[in-house]
């Protein structure tokens, strides 16, 4: 339920919350587009799907952020005050299932792409997947705005049940696929594997803070902030892992890439101490 009613602490905290994912999606997404010539031809799909799911987020979250400031205003002189909610205008807690919806399947693309597996199983890691991500989704929305904690309770159980299914595929295949990989990338995708658990399981306790003996805008902002912090782990920061993986790879596939991209960090290096690098 959205609350009638925020403190000023709690208007600020949602507020600064917002901003900070926008600027995060934002620039992850700028730099992994300029990243591309950094890693081999065949591992920028990947790169260039992560900057659509950080691009996509960056959006969406422009439109909550104008949501949630029609949503509560304050007549209070400066801005600072209580603020109740605009008469006829609510909260869209709808903006965030739209792009879970879209960026969430495109998340597993472009780890499958990373990883450069076999076509076959590539192909059945996403029939697999993608369904499986997109009824999560949908099953969660539900619960998401019903008004009784009874709903929330079913949908969130039965949401649950593609999300495990999700990440026991996941967590399965990324540890087959270890020994497939350059020595150099198995830790980062190790880390990754952990990433995935971490950041996404966060989704699921931020869904139950309501449920969880809070209740009101305390239980409200929470909720927000679960979901902001999630994001830009689930993103942001799943998208750099991506790029390291990406760059792993190319060097590991390619030396002579490799050789020169490292005589390029070199020259940047001599550059900015004005020391020389000998040919």
């Amino acid at each position: 339920m959205i609350p009638e009613q925020l403190t000023q602490g709690q208007y600020d905290t949602v507020y600064n919350l917002l901003s900070l994912v926008i600027a995060a999606q934002l620039f992850t997404a700028l730099f992994l587009v300029a990243a591309q010539p950094r890693v081999l031809p065949r591992y920028r799909q990947a790169l260039l799907v992560s900057a659509v799911v950080c691009g996509i987020a960056a959006y969406h979250y422009f439109r909550i952020f104008d949501s949630f400031r029609d949503a509560f205003v304050t007549d209070a002189v400066g801005g600072r005050g209580t603020y109740t909610q605009a008469p006829g205008a609510s909260f869209n807690e709808g903006y965030r299932y739209v792009d879970w919806l879209l960026t969430v399947p495109l998340l597993l693309v472009e780890l499958v792409v990373v990883l450069a597996l076999a076509r076959k199983l590539q192909a059945s890691l996403l029939w697999r997947l993608i369904p499986a991500s997109a009824l999560m989704i949908a099953l969660g929305y539900p619960g998401e705005v019903a008004s009784s904690d009874a709903v929330r309770h079913v949908f969130g159980l039965l949401s649950t049940i593609p999300f495990l299914y999700i990440l026991y595929v996941l967590f399965v295949e990324l540890t087959k696929s270890l020994d497939r990989q350059p020595p150099a990338v198995r830790d980062t995708i190790s880390k990754l594997r952990i990433l995935l658990f971490a950041s996404w399981g966060v989704y699921p306790i931020a869904y139950l803070v309501p449920l969880l003996g809070f209740d009101g805008a305390d239980a409200w902002v929470g909720k927000q902030a679960g979901y902001s912090i999630a994001d830009i782990l689930a993103k942001c920061l799943y998208g750099l892992l991506i790029y390291r993986i990406a760059r792993l790879k190319s060097f590991a596939d390619d030396p002579a890439f490799a050789e020169a991209e490292e005589g390029t960090a070199e020259g940047h290096a001599s550059g900015r101490s004005g020391v020389q690098v000998p040919a």
